[in-house]
């Protein structure tokens, strides 16, 4: 298991938040939990430039957290299904003002990245 080689700073909530929510694709796996998306298939169709390893990883950190739950049915195949927590549906209101954020300043923003190359 992987072991940090610098201590977590926990000093302030922005730091706490920025911890639980560090991953690319965390809020969007949030979001499309919340959005009615619940089994691991759907959630890497729906996120697709994402690999099911990274995903499968950034979903069990969600639910290391507290943030979502995860359902697994004793059956065969085996099935399993994700919901959000409370503490993670408290994070909706954050996400939607986050996306109105950036769709408010698109105008500014987007011609920023649209000439940008990634190597």
């Amino acid at each position: 298991m992987y072991e940090r080689k610098l201590p977590v700073k926990l000093d302030c909530g922005l730091h706490l938040f920025m911890e639980v929510m560090n991953g690319k694709w965390k809020i969007s796996l949030i979001w499309s939990i919340h959005s009615g998306i619940k089994r691991p298939g759907e959630l890497h169709r729906k996120i697709s430039k994402a690999s099911r390893r990274l995903l499968d990883t950034q979903l069990n950190q969600l639910v290391e957290h507290g943030i979502v739950y995860k359902t697994s049915f004793d059956q065969k195949p085996l099935k399993v299904e994700y919901s959000l927590t409370p503490l993670g549906e408290t994070l909706i209101p954050l996400i939607e003002l986050t996306a109105k954020w950036g769709e408010d300043h698109r105008g500014v923003l987007e011609p920023l990245f649209t000439n940008v190359h990634y190597a």
